[in-house]
């Protein structure tokens, strides 16, 4: 960290640099709309055209798809999914604090981190906000600090889930759509990408250039390249459980399916899952395209999949919602 006069001259350096606000159009709304509009529609022509060829109609067709799955494996399933995923993610950001700003224990990031699953439903990024107020309360640390290790943790993410799909693709790509015939061409530049970046944060391109001194890239300036892979390696137990635990649900969902099939699929689907539509129509619309064989199983596999863990992840939120209150506001 730096010392507190150099922190307050790029504060101040920010603050003039920062412009104000702009209202918000409507540009974003629209595209947001139009992309879900989009999902719904694909959805609906593929699930309807599945019904018909059953002579079925489409109310029809789906209760016979969700009356087939075996439930009751399922739901013990994700739940020890939902639980062993909560424990690396906290883990992960508690490791990163500790690397960027203090050392922090576990069992103080854990009530916190569960309680942002609940206003994550809604907003991630608001959920990350929440995690800055409790730490800047609780532990007096900078938001903006906070803020920095939350972005620096978003953008290991996109890395992370191109290794993985990179991986995958090495082992199955010959079997996936031709369109992932572009991963290995996307992770070459991003791998360039990435060197530069951390060669430009570490004062090795640039070194005179003031961009990187701004208070949010506090954690990109500190980081070294074994925390790029620390990050990897930290979170890759999630996905590696993720693929395993999606693989036998797919099963129980009646989808024949294998672990390398999905090793590539995943982290893409991930992706995917990440965009702000509703209902986690993008995740659900990717299922269908990629298994066209299975409509049905795999419009209600993805929306009971996704769903289930969001909200699962609220559920265990609530379990830790009075500790983190208490904490926060003593009461």
């Amino acid at each position: 960290m730096t010392d507190a006069n150099s922190e307050h001259d790029i504060q101040q350096a920010d603050e003039q640099a920062t412009p104000p606000a702009k209202k918000k159009n409507g540009i974003g709304r629209i595209v947001f709309l139009l992309i879900t509009a989009a999902c719904f529609y694909y959805l609906y022509m593929r699930l309807n055209g599945a019904a018909a060829r059953e002579g079925l109609t489409l109310v029809d067709y789906m209760a016979q798809v969700f009356a087939s799955v075996d439930w009751v494996p399922w739901l013990g399933l994700m739940i020890c999914y939902s639980l062993f995923y909560f424990a690396i993610d906290t883990l992960v950001v508690t490791k990163a604090l500790n690397w960027f700003i203090s050392d922090i224990k576990y069992k103080d990031i854990a009530p916190v981190r569960a309680s942002a699953y609940i206003i994550s439903i809604f907003n991630e990024q608001i959920g990350k906000g929440a995690m800055a107020l409790y730490l800047n309360k609780r532990h007096q640390i900078p938001s903006w600090e906070v803020g920095s290790v939350m972005i620096f943790i978003m953008f290991c993410e996109v890395f992370y889930l191109l290794v993985w799909a990179t991986i995958g693709y090495s082992f199955g790509g010959e079997a996936l759509p031709s369109e992932f015939g572009l991963i290995p061409y996307i992770a070459s530049g991003a791998a360039v990408f990435l060197v530069v970046w951390i060669a430009y944060f570490r004062g090795l391109i640039l070194p005179s250039h003031g961009f990187r001194d701004r208070r949010l890239f506090h954690a990109f300036r500190s980081a070294k390249p074994v925390h790029y892979l620390g990050f990897f390696l930290l979170r890759s137990p999630a996905l590696i459980a993720a693929i395993i635990v999606y693989t036998i649900a797919l099963n129980l969902f009646g989808v024949d399916v294998s672990i390398m099939t999905l090793l590539p699929l995943l982290p893409v689907i991930f992706f995917a899952a990440a965009a702000p539509t509703p209902m986690r129509a993008g995740a659900i619309t990717f299922w269908v395209f990629l298994f066209p064989e299975n409509e049905g199983q795999l419009a209600a596999f993805g929306f009971v999949q996704h769903n289930f863990f969001i909200l699962f992840n609220a559920a265990i939120g609530l379990l830790f919602w009075r500790k983190a209150q208490r904490d926060l506001f003593g009461s």
